[in-house]
């Protein structure tokens, strides 16, 4: 339903094209640069959307899914103002009878031109920043800073949107046009600034203790008030943002290692860069701004009647709590967990004991990839759940290990719609 909201969106933005081109119609450098132009101020506020962290979206699509479409489609947008560019000046170009230097200039001059033009810029440089090879060499903090450019960046390109040759002169369509950009980047304000300061005062969550609980990784227990308002359920996540002098600018994607209740919220955090490690040292009595919670790998989403959980590394974390939370019967349950060494193992006395509390089935998988007995395939998970078509499958896992799995599920015969999982990676 909401890829065709999109999709009508943008065959809007293409009519509206068509609407303000010269007649008789041809398909030439103007149009092109009108088209394009058009679509990529309509799909950034689709992006902004997408990103708002709006709880109906949330749900409905889950984080990891929007995340996907968001750098999609931000390559797409990258792309189309591009062509926008280019073709504009072509055309105006040939219009003058100038050289592409000449035209440039003149482009330049025109109202909005040189603000849109670093807003082009700076789109530009995210682009960049977010290609693979790049953000790979990135700190997840640094990054994400680099990231909120994109704003500024819409900011300067919409005065250019409003005055140029599609929207001058058509009152209700600017109106219309800036009621969309309003609406886009309130969802931002209401969800991504309001509602976590709201909370903040609201539940008035702090660092209650912290616990090891192996090499690198650190469970934190949170003390609050009202924590049942939020409405929290396993499977899903927050947005943590501790506010000491050191990790107060970023937040990180941790989820609840165990079910909530009304005065406590559990996390477990394996340092894996900077920022995590210094989420390490937090000390009780730290203020702490969650935003959410977010997600859809929850108990609502399941479909057929039993269920497996895997598990890979720290990804045992949401995977503990809907190992404990689930409306299964325990012979219909099943927990996989794959871990490099027995002392990597997360939660291994409160897993065994909520197996045998359940009646539920539990399977460590530890040791180097390369061991058969590790290999997950088609044939080893119908070994080990023979009914696993029958189930749900829930996964939370590294993306290496998670494709693997999704694989193998996919050759064992799950159907698509009982696959549950996401992935936080940035």
């Amino acid at each position: 339903m909401l890829l065709w909201l999109i999709t009508a969106g943008a065959l809007a933005a293409t009519a509206l094209a068509g609407f303000s081109a010269p007649r008789p119609l041809r398909l030439n450098l103007p149009l092109l640069a009108h088209t394009s132009g058009l679509l990529a101020g309509y799909g950034v506020t689709v992006m902004v959307a997408l990103m708002s962290r709006a709880p109906a979206l949330e749900r409905g699509v889950g984080a990891d899914r929007l995340a996907r479409w968001h750098a999609k489609g931000g390559r797409a947008i990258v792309c189309l103002i591009l062509i926008h560019g280019v073709a504009a000046t072509a055309a105006w170009a040939i219009v003058r009878g100038t050289s592409a230097l000449a035209a440039t200039v003149d482009v330049l001059t025109m109202p909005g031109l040189i603000a849109a033009t670093l807003g082009t810029l700076i789109f530009l440089a995210v682009g960049a920043i977010s290609a693979r090879s790049v953000r790979r060499r990135l700190s997840y903090e640094t990054w994400h800073v680099l990231h909120l450019l994109t704003y500024l960046a819409v900011a300067l390109s919409f005065s250019h949107e409003l005055a140029g040759p599609d929207l001058a002169g058509l009152p209700l369509v600017q109106v219309a046009w800036s009621l969309l950009y309003t609406f886009s980047f309130g969802l931002v304000l209401r969800y991504r600034v309001l509602a976590p300061l709201t909370q903040l005062w609201r539940h008035r969550l702090r660092v209650n203790h912290v616990v090891d609980e192996g090499p690198g990784v650190v469970s934190i227990i949170l003390r609050g008030r009202h924590l049942n308002e939020l409405n929290a359920e396993s499977g899903q996540f927050f947005r943590w943002r501790f506010l000491t002098g050191a990790t107060w600018r970023s937040s990180h994607p941790f989820s609840l290692s165990a079910p909530p209740h009304q005065q406590f919220l559990r996390i477990t955090v394996k340092a894996v860069g900077d920022g995590t490690r210094m989420i390490h040292a937090v000390r009780p009595g730290t203020r702490v701004l969650a935003a959410g919670p977010y997600g859809a790998m929850t108990n609502e989403r399941r479909q057929g009647r039993g269920v497996l959980l895997i598990g890979g590394g720290v990804g045992i974390t949401p995977m503990r709590a809907l190992f404990e939370t689930l409306a299964a019967d325990g012979s219909e349950l099943t927990l996989l967990y794959r871990a490099s060494s027995i002392e990597e193992i997360l939660f291994r006395d409160e897993l065994e004991h909520i197996a045998r509390h359940r009646g539920a089935r539990l399977i460590f998988l530890t040791g180097p990839s390369s061991d058969p007995r590790n290999v997950i395939t088609a044939q080893t998970l119908r070994t080990m759940v023979p009914d696993l078509a029958a189930r749900d499958v829930y996964i939370c896992a590294s993306p290496r290990f998670s494709a693997t799995a999704t694989t193998a599920l996919a050759q064992a015969g799950l159907p698509r719609r009982q696959l549950h999982h996401e992935e936080f990676n940035f």
